[in-house]
């Protein structure tokens, strides 16, 4: 299937799957014309590719981790795989704290001065 096909069976815009083409995160063969052709199964890598992102994991730790995906959350046992998603774990805890702290900040900024205003 051409790019465009590929684009309108996963909701995936044509440059945003030049990009996963670049980064390694799927390929496609090239006709004569040069126009990009891709096998059924890309479909279902993309799909595993958005619900990676979605998981808050970046495309290094996605181009690492496809190969050993059975569907979108299930992964086999392959090298590595486990100790980067629970660095990537500790990074988005990190950033959960973050923004935690920052609320709280912020609440106790509008509390202040409602009270400054009374």
């Amino acid at each position: 299937m051409l790019i465009g096909e590929l684009s309108r069976r996963t909701g995936v815009s044509e440059r945003l799957l030049r990009y996963y083409e670049r980064m390694e995160l799927i390929s496609s063969e090239r006709r004569v014309n040069g126009y990009r052709e891709y096998d059924d199964q890309t479909v279902e890598r993309v799909r595993r590719i958005r619900a990676l992102l979605a998981a808050g994991l970046p495309s290094r730790i996605i181009r690492q981790i496809l190969p050993c995906t059975f569907d979108e959350v299930t992964l086999r046992p392959c090298p590595g795989v486990l100790a980067s998603l629970r660095s990537q774990l500790d990074v988005l805890d990190q950033r959960a704290a973050d923004l935690d702290s920052a609320r709280r900040l912020l609440r106790q900024t509008i509390a202040a001065t409602e009270n400054a205003a009374s």
